[in-house]
């Protein structure tokens, strides 16, 4: 009888469900996507709608099995992927947020930020790995603290809890059932390293909640966040609560696997050996590399992360350079500026230029993550012309994904001492020939695409399956995953690099923009 694991992706534009069989493979059909809306309060700020995104989260659980023809009872288990270093906050008694999720690329914290660069940079860096940026969710709660009343209000109860996604997701999915690994709060309250490890709260070497760096911001109480566990659980998070039960044939389905999706590409793709390198091409592009269990500490931008734990005590790390805006800048393309209609549009228009006509597009929306960690950095368009058309700005904007990743290559590079050969892609974005093709060419490095571009639901499903023996080793996952193209550099040295020194240019005159005009980001 075949056996089955469920997915849910939940991620900064919307949630994927998909139910993947013992194969390694998505069942057609079987899987669901939904949007949720982009909440921009003020500039600069980004929130999601907790309870929407929960919602979206049972419809598509429920769709997903509709459309899949399976019997639920042949699911075994439920992991869980997600957008990492957004915050949600709740009470454990209602079940109701008590604010908006504050989104990773979020910027309302950066006097925050500001305070820990100049008074605990070296304590943060050595403790977590991470370089103090808004991007991480432990300014967001400080921010919380400091301005919800209400909040405030329920954390003297004692009756807030703080969590990432995935924490919010499964305290959901495992409300009202029995076993769960912290009962008294309603669901299980819990989180993976790899996602703790994003907080800027957890201490990666020690694989727990650090007080001196709750302290540090804003005095967080250790109970209101979750229990930390590996990122496949043979001990289960918890079974499925009554509300999702009653869309799963009223079964009692174990949640054994969560993983913070940057991690669970890297896991999809396969890269269980040091000096494996990814790259997800999505809202942002996010680009790891397996060190094992060697925590390095990057000299060059990047961060240091856990990458994923398969036992209480223990992790494997990763480097990471963390780009904000990739994808986004081409739904800015369609939602903003118009000049297309669907994002599909964007690579023939890109492709009916043989260049840009020397217009370049630094997409720092939100700042700019690794190497440069500018949270006042601010979008540019330079070299445009009388010439300059739609078609040019489409290219600049493809291009843009390209040499932003080559930026990390770069440091990624100088912090491991030796070359890359292979850069697997993977992500939406990462269907474009044209982008994977102008990768290759301006790293200088084959790229691969793999025959399942959503690496993200397989890293999850993978570790599902790991924690309940749908899979026995991880020798038996890396057979299963196929090739779908390789890209090759075509373009000349010499070109490269004039090409990629005409980006550092503009990237240069994009830096710290919005110190020069705080009043326009409310920064003043």
């Amino acid at each position: 009888m075949e056996k089955y694991i469920m997915v849910i992706d939940q991620g900064t534009t919307g949630t994927r469900v998909a139910i993947v069989s013992s194969d390694g493979i998505p069942i057609k059909g079987g899987w669901c996507y939904r949007e949720h809306m982009q909440i921009y309060p003020r500039p600069g700020w980004v929130e999601h709608n907790p309870i929407e995104i929960w919602e979206k989260t049972r419809l598509c659980m429920e769709e997903a099995i509709r459309k899949s023809h399976i019997n639920p009872r042949d699911i075994t288990a439920i992991g869980v992927t997600n957008q990492r270093e957004t915050i949600v906050v709740w009470s454990f008694k209602t079940g109701n947020p008590l604010y908006n999720a504050i989104v990773w690329q979020d910027r309302r914290t950066a006097k925050y930020v500001d305070l820990l660069k100049e008074n605990y940079m070296d304590v943060i860096k050595s403790k977590t790995g991470l370089t103090p940026d808004s991007y991480f969710s432990s300014v967001k709660i400080w921010w919380l603290i400091e301005n919800s009343e209400k909040v405030s209000e329920y954390i003297k109860k004692g009756e807030a809890l703080f969590g990432t996604i995935d924490s919010w997701i499964i305290w959901n999915l495992t409300k009202g059932s029995r076993d769960v690994l912290t009962s008294e709060k309603m669901g299980a309250h819990v989180t993976d390293y790899s996602n703790a490890s994003r907080t800027m709260l957890f201490n990666i070497h020690k694989l727990k909640w650090d007080d001196e760096l709750l302290e540090i911001h804003g005095g967080i109480p250790h109970e209101s966040l979750p229990l930390p566990r590996p990122s496949s659980d043979k001990e289960f998070y918890g079974y499925i609560g009554a509300e999702v039960s009653s869309i799963l044939g009223g079964l009692d389905i174990p949640v054994v696997a969560s993983i913070g999706d940057q991690q669970a590409a890297l896991f999809g793709q396969v890269g269980f050996s040091v000096g494996d390198v990814k790259c997800t091409y999505g809202t942002g592009n996010f680009i790891l590399i397996n060190t094992g269990t060697k925590a390095i500490n990057s000299r060059y931008g990047l961060l240091t992360t856990i990458y994923y734990s398969l036992e209480p005590g223990k992790a494997l790390y990763a480097l990471e350079g963390s780009i904000f805006i990739t994808g986004a800048a081409i739904q800015w393309l369609r939602d903003g500026l118009k000049i297309i209609e669907v994002s599909a549009e964007v690579n023939p228009l890109a492709e009916s230029t043989p260049d840009t006509g020397g217009v370049y597009f630094v997409p720092a929306f939100v700042g700019l993550g690794a190497p440069y960690w500018d949270q006042y950095a601010r979008g540019l368009i330079i070299g445009i012309t009388r010439g300059t058309e739609r078609k040019h700005i489409a290219r600049a904007t493809l291009e843009a994904i390209a040499y932003l990743t080559r930026d990390v290559i770069e440091a990624m590079k100088a912090d491991i001492g030796h070359e890359i050969e292979v850069l697997k892609a993977d992500g939406g974005a990462s269907k474009s020939d044209f982008l994977l093709q102008f990768q290759a060419d301006i790293l200088g490095v084959r790229v691969v695409r793999p025959a399942i571009s959503e690496t993200t639901s397989l890293g999850a499903a993978y570790l599902a399956g790991l924690a309940v023996g749908l899979w026995k080793s991880l020798d038996e996952i890396k057979d299963m995953w196929k090739i779908d193209r390789e890209f090759t550099p075509r373009m000349d040295p010499t070109t490269r690099e004039r090409l990629y020194s005409g980006w550092k240019a503009a990237v240069k005159r994009a830096l710290g923009w919005a110190k020069e005009v705080p009043w326009a980001y409310g920064y003043d």
